[in-house]
């Protein structure tokens, strides 16, 4: 049985990527974190593990791979779409995926890891973009209210919030929600956020109408 810490401070990726490993009959969740500060700790607790860790939940990355390596576990790091990893930090890692990375890639990325091998994922974003076609199609589907509410339920927020924030009623949301869903395919709202964040294109959009939001309310 592959023993998986997953940490990372954005609960609807985490969530997702629970619910993805959970599936697998040789992989178990036994711990989940969304403060760095807590991590070496669970890691010390839970030696000999794959640990499964978002690039931005430490500041001190090096420090948090020799406490993995001290543990015996093996370290898988999230990085965000952008984000370049320099080369002496990838030689301390034993997976690599980014935020974009399917829910398949993913556990074969911890496979290949708890079997001993390496998995770098090295992706370009600007050939990522260019293939998005998916994402392109469905941004250009949303009216710029349902892209507001997808902003939303990319941070967490439930019917009642994403209302008193676009000041309107909750079933308004209700109804917004389930065109959103007919124009994604998706049929809830968990779904509904990996969908977003695993679409580059469709999650910058969704970012700059949560920027809008902030400025408006602000």
């Amino acid at each position: 049985m592959n023993r998986i810490i997953l940490a990372d401070d954005q609960a609807i990726f985490r969530a997702g990527a629970a619910r993805v490993l959970a599936l697998e009959d040789d992989m178990r969740i036994i711990a989940q974190c969304e403060d760095g500060g807590r991590l070496p700790s669970t890691v010390e607790t839970f030696r000999g593990s794959l640990v499964l860790f978002g690039s931005g939940l430490t500041g001190d990355k090096d420090a948090l791979l020799k406490t993995i390596a001290s543990a015996g576990s093996r370290a898988i790091m999230i990085a965000e779409n952008k984000e370049e990893i320099s080369p002496a930090m990838a030689a301390g890692l034993h997976g690599l995926v980014t935020r974009a990375v399917s829910g398949q890639d993913l556990v074969d990325c911890v496979r290949k890891v708890a079997r001993g091998q390496r998995s770098l994922q090295r992706s370009n974003v600007n050939e990522m973009a260019a293939q998005d076609h998916v994402g392109a199609r469905v941004r250009d589907r949303l009216t710029p209210k349902e892209m507001q509410i997808v902003a939303l339920i990319v941070q967490g927020c439930k019917n009642k919030d994403i209302a008193n924030q676009l000041s309107t009623k909750e079933q308004v949301i209700k109804n917004y929600l389930r065109s959103i869903y007919d124009k994604t395919g998706v049929s809830d709202r968990l779904e509904l956020a990996l969908f977003t964040l695993h679409h580059r294109i469709l999650a910058e959009a969704a970012a700059k109408a949560g920027t809008l939001i902030q400025m408006k309310t602000a």
